[in-house]
């Protein structure tokens, strides 16, 4: 089956001062999270002028795919939709249903499994399908490329120039967007639990075995009530813990993020990064995989798997429906930075 359109399908970012506070509201629209901690989160935000780079990387992922889909004499638009900052998903379903797309898939711009991961954007997709109404475009969402080949390629090449400049005998340090213990149990299908912490795990030992080194998976960007437990340890209270431990030095690489948006630049370049230089620890951040031409290779490799009937396994849905019934129940959580 040949498919009409493609879909870049992202979390969205604040792209002017202005945008900020609204853009945080749309993220934590009911969820009880107090105004304080958009206070914080907003702050974050403003120190980097008000500016997401998430936007502007999804756009040059887009033309880099485009540009692939034309080496490989594929005619297919792609199109640009976020859940929670312009341009919206719902809008941009609504433009392609007037350009006339009938059959278009969806990638979706999350590597793993849970509910932020892969079945919130079911939930985007269904919820721009219900505001577009009929005629609307049928959806189908690609698989999640946690183990994808050239994904893990990306991430072995930027890890190993990490850890070439930082002294011999540094730390190899994997990180991802840490969530509540409770969501980590509940992520997959039913019968299966841990979905989201064993693939960042997995894919991480996989780089890591390409590099024939040790490693450790720590977490980041965590918020909410102290009480609340999860996903430890937190990359900051590492760095410490290696440095107590006299490690020479710690290369860190975002595994859980495919850019460098206000997570990796805050949670990694920032603060990270200042605690390892008030410690006099060398420190290096790998590059994510957006800008790498495998990586809109990959994206290309998907569509050209889904046209040809070979998509299928979790992460795979069509017209917003979950992946299994019941899979990745939400849970309440704040508001990520």
């Amino acid at each position: 089956m040949t498919h009409d359109a493609l879909l870049v399908l992202s979390f969205g970012g604040p792209e002017h001062p202005d945008h900020v506070r609204p853009f945080l509201e749309n993220v934590v629209r009911g969820r009880g999270v107090p105004p304080e901690r958009l206070d914080a989160v907003e702050q974050h935000y403003l120190r980097f002028g008000g500016v997401s780079p998430i936007n502007e990387q999804n756009r040059s992922l887009i033309a880099a795919v485009s540009e692939e889909f034309g080496r490989r004499g594929r005619d297919l638009p792609v199109y640009f939709g976020n859940r929670n900052w312009h341009p919206m998903v719902e809008d941009t379903v609504q433009t392609m249903k007037d350009d006339g797309v009938r059959d278009a898939l969806v990638f979706a711009t999350s590597a793993w499994g849970g509910f932020s991961g892969c079945r919130q954007y079911d939930e985007d997709i269904a919820r721009a399908l219900a505001a577009v109404g009929a005629g609307a475009p049928r959806l189908t969402k690609l698989p999640q490329f946690h183990d994808h080949e050239l994904f893990l390629e990306c991430f072995a090449d930027s890890a190993a120039a990490a850890l070439a400049s930082v002294p011999s005998g540094s730390r190899l340090v994997f990180t991802a967007h840490s969530i509540p213990e409770a969501a980590d149990v509940n992520a997959g299908p039913p019968g299966v639990s841990n979905l989201y912490s064993r693939q960042v795990r997995d894919a991480a030992a996989n780089v890591a075995a390409r590099l024939g080194v040790d490693h450790d998976v720590v977490w980041q960007s965590r918020s909410g009530p102290p009480q609340v437990p999860w996903l430890e340890p937190d990359i900051c209270d590492h760095v410490q813990a290696l440095w107590d431990q006299r490690v020479p030095g710690v290369a860190v690489v975002p595994i859980g993020f495919i850019s460098d948006h206000l997570e990796v630049i805050w949670d990694l370049d920032t603060e990270a990064r200042d605690l390892a230089g008030e410690l006099g620890m060398p420190f290096a951040r790998a590059a994510t995989p957006i800008h790498d031409p495998r990586f809109a290779a990959m994206v290309a490799d998907l569509v050209a798997d889904a046209d040809a009937g070979r998509s299928s396994g979790l992460g795979v849905s069509v017209d917003g429906a979950a992946c299994v019934e019941g899979c990745c129940p939400a849970v309440r959580r704040p508001v990520r930075s």
